[in-house]
C-alpha cells in the first residue's frame, strides 16, 4: 500500500479535547477513513497548532481526498512517500 505525507491548515488551531469527546474525534476519522481503504497512521503537530503533517496509508490520493471530505478536514497538499532512515547505509 502507498504511504503519504498529508499536510493541513487549521488557521484557528486544531484543538482536540484529552477526553472522551477528543477519543470519539478520533476514532470517527478512524471509521471514516476505513470506508475507503485509508489508515491514519501518525500526525505531527506544529508548536502553534495550525499545521499538521500526518502519515497516511491509502490506495491513492483521490482515496485520502474523499475521506477528508467525509470527515470536513482540510487537506492542503498529499505527496507520496518513501522509508528514507539513517541505518540504511550501517
Amino acid at each position: 500500500m502507498p504511504r503519504y505525507i498529508v499536510e493541513r491548515t487549521f488557521p484557528s488551531g486544531l484543538h482536540i479535547p484529552c477526553n472522551i469527546d477528543g477519543a470519539g474525534a478520533c476514532l470517527n476519522v478512524v471509521d471514516q477513513n476505513a470506508q475507503g481503504s485509508v489508515t491514519w497512521v501518525q500526525s505531527f503537530v506544529s508548536m502553534d497548532k495550525q499545521k499538521t503533517f500526518c502519515v497516511y496509508d491509502a490506495p491513492t490520493p483521490s482515496a485520502i481526498e474523499a475521506a477528508a471530505d467525509r470527515t470536513g478536514l482540510p487537506v492542503d497538499s498529499i505527496t507520496e512517500i518513501r522509508v528514507l532512515d539513517p541505518y540504511f547505509y550501517y
